[in-house]
């Protein structure tokens, strides 16, 4: 019993660490379900016409509308959903949690958890480090870091597709460096407002050895004059035999 005891924590120690939402947007896969693959029917439709414009134009573009609306954002409030269910060695947990969440430009956002249910140790040792990891993310250095430009990230075009708000570009991603916050995969970008829509990548650095494999989808939709996260997903196998499914609703939002 201690031993079980003992590996689960371990299980959670390690969830902890790998289960992280990556800024701009991220998390993880199953061997035998590993979710939809950028490229696949799920994440890309038939192609559309859309004006020709080469990898460097449209990432010179999505920079400039992504500082313009940084600019503009004068803050947000909203309710998130969280869910983490991790099955395998050595048992089955799963967890919830309902929070409130605040964000103020350039770089403070505040949770208050209203709600949690099922296992403490998800909780406590999991779902509340997300939120930590998220403030940290957060920070100027850290932003400035992980954003989607030019220093950090290199685009290139492998298409086009019919997103939920018009035609996007899908553009293959690749950090120019291992950190834990950058992300190598897909996305595609909103061919109007240059805005990302959705995301499916991996994280750039496999943040722990426990962690044989891990994918993340992240999608967007329009608020006013903005693009906010509306779900993330991700799934996360686990060396010693076990896979965890996190899932985010983020969901009514006021802009201020």
């Amino acid at each position: 019993m201690t031993t079980s005891r003992n590996r689960m924590h371990l299980v959670a120690a390690v969830l902890s660490v790998c289960l992280i939402v990556l800024p701009a947007s991220a998390t993880a896969s199953d061997e035998r379900d590993p979710g939809p693959r950028p490229g696949s029917p799920s994440t890309t439709s038939a192609s559309v016409e859309l004006p020709k414009l080469s990898s460097e134009e449209i990432f010179s573009r999505l920079v400039e509308a992504n500082t313009r609306r940084a600019r503009a954002l004068k803050g947000f409030t909203g309710r998130r959903h969280y869910n983490l269910d991790y099955r395998g060695f050595p048992g089955n947990r799963a967890a919830d949690m309902v929070v409130a969440a605040a964000y103020m430009p350039p770089a403070t956002k505040d949770f208050s958890v209203l709600s949690e249910s099922g296992s403490k140790l998800v909780q406590t040792r999991v779902l509340r480090k997300l939120l930590e990891s998220e403030k940290e993310a957060t920070e100027a250095d850290n932003q400035r870091r992980t954003a989607m430009t030019p220093e950090n990230y290199s685009l290139t075009l492998v298409g086009t597709s019919v997103g939920k708000q018009g035609g996007c570009y899908r553009l293959k991603v690749e950090p120019r460096r291992d950190n834990k916050f950058l992300y190598r995969g897909e996305i595609c970008v909103n061919a109007a407002d240059f805005a990302i829509e959705s995301i499916d990548a991996e994280p750039a650095k496999n943040p722990s050895f426990w962690i044989s494999k891990t994918r993340i989808e992240q999608r967007y939709s329009k608020v006013g004059e903005f693009w906010l996260p509306v779900s993330n997903k991700s799934w996360t196998k686990v060396r010693l035999g076990g896979t965890a499914t996190l899932t985010i609703e983020y969901k009514d939002y006021k802009l201020e």
